[in-house]
């Protein structure tokens, strides 16, 4: 894939950083591998991202961000118990109840490179908004989950659930707060979350 090939011993172009912020919103999208895109927008949002390409990559983003943020001794607030299965030996304690927990930790259903948002929906969030939960997501993707665009992923969710189309869809996009002068109509009832993506490599 792309940015992980350039990474890790990859060789296609690179499209500078001064030509990505040239760029308007409404200009046409780049040119570029799918992978390569989306991390250029979700870092352009804040999200801060991990790549891995193995268990124990993902073990030590884990337990780097833990480290990073003093998160040591804090529980997860986790609505997937398949999830707590598969980090069940990285030392961390559940819980159900969002009121204990500063932190969401969470799977999600596509990464969206059109604009570097996260796909998520009742799989995920049950039927809780995005300001009920805690303000720090850790999501744990694939790269198999990456598409293009909004309209590609819902049509991949409807693919994938057909006889039981799941609800509660949205997507997270500001991973940063945003001050209330850069507000504006575009912003309006989003909830911005500091977001860490960890993303294993599976293809």
């Amino acid at each position: 894939m792309g940015l992980f090939e350039k990474l890790f011993g990859g060789g296609k172009k690179k499209v500078s950083t001064e030509e990505e912020e040239t760029r308007g919103m409404h200009m046409p999208d780049l040119d570029i591998p799918i992978d390569e895109k989306f991390t250029i927008y979700f870092k352009k949002n804040g999200g801060k991202f991990i790549y891995c390409d193995g268990n124990q990559d993902v073990s030590d983003a884990l337990k780097n961000i833990r480290l990073e943020n003093s998160w040591d001794d804090t529980d997860f607030f986790s609505m997937d118990q398949r999830l707590e299965d598969k980090f069940k030996h990285e030392a961390i304690t559940f819980t159900d109840n969002p009121n204990k927990s500063k932190i969401f930790f969470t799977t999600c259903e596509h990464l969206v490179a059109q604009n570097g948002s996260i796909l998520i929906c009742s799989n995920q969030l049950r039927d809780r908004k995005l300001n009920e939960l805690p303000e720090n997501f850790i999501v744990f993707a694939t790269t198999s989950q990456l598409v293009n665009s909004i309209g590609e992923g819902l049509k991949k969710i409807k693919k994938r659930h057909l006889n039981s189309i799941p609800t509660n869809i949205t997507t997270i996009k500001h991973f940063q707060a945003i001050s209330e002068d850069k507000k504006d109509f575009l912003t309006y009832g989003s909830s911005s979350k500091n977001l860490y993506l960890i993303l294993l490599e599976d293809l």
